[in-house]
């Protein structure tokens, strides 16, 4: 899966001449906490989020009148507060990719370009979606996780064992295990019991950490 397949791609961007009132507004209307800023041929040049806008803000405590305060407010543009050094994805970055860049870098969200130009945002609400795609979160079935041994064929085994039991595989995941030595799996089944699943594993696995109905 890559980026392209599922950031967003209507995408609202603003000027570093835009008061940060006005962003702020923006962003409160269409649901969203980020705002790639473009120069006037539409290329990239910084990014924007609602905490930005916030900070610079004036605080709840301040003396300040209602009228003061959107005064100063008017007066600041996002070209004070964007950063300018932003990571981006390309729309053919695999999503995993995307992933690891938003978690090394701490951010949520990243603009995907094309030549220098917005396309697409990419943001961690999106990762979550695919999260619960890949596990089967929304499709009832039989819940196991597992240790098993990191040996070439486990898995195999694992699917050919549900196969015989003609369930129907909904979602299939390799994390870390306990040791090098082993990973854990966790595999979403319809089609058969509970009882039946763990019975077919206990001879390929190591472990069952974890068994349920998910409905």
């Amino acid at each position: 899966m890559l980026v392209g397949e599922r950031m967003k791609k209507l995408v609202i961007t603003v000027t570093k001449d835009v008061p940060i009132q006005e962003a702020l507004a923006m962003m409160k209307r269409d649901k969203f906490r980020r705002l790639p800023v473009v120069d006037e041929r539409g290329k990239l040049i910084g990014i924007v989020t609602e905490s930005d806008l916030l900070n610079a803000s004036p605080s709840d405590a301040t003396s300040l009148s209602v009228w003061e305060i959107n005064y100063l407010l008017s007066k600041i543009t996002i070209e004070k507060v964007m950063t300018t050094r932003v990571i981006t994805v390309a729309e053919d970055t695999p999503i995993e990719e995307a992933a690891r860049i938003m978690s090394d870098n701490k951010i949520g969200g990243l603009p995907v370009c094309r030549n220098g130009e917005v396309i697409g945002i990419i943001t961690e609400t999106d990762l979550f979606k695919i999260f619960l795609e890949l596990l089967g979160a929304r499709t009832p079935g039989i819940r196991l996780t597992a240790l098993v041994q990191e040996a070439p064929g486990k898995l195999h085994d694992m699917t050919k064992a549900i196969d015989e039991l003609d369930g129907n595989i909904i979602a299939l995941g390799t994390f870390m295990g306990e040791t090098p030595g082993n990973r854990t799996v966790t595999i979403k089944v319809a089609g058969v019991s509970k009882d039946a699943l763990v019975k077919a594993m206990e001879p390929i696995i190591e472990r069952v950490v974890d068994v349920r109905e998910m409905s």
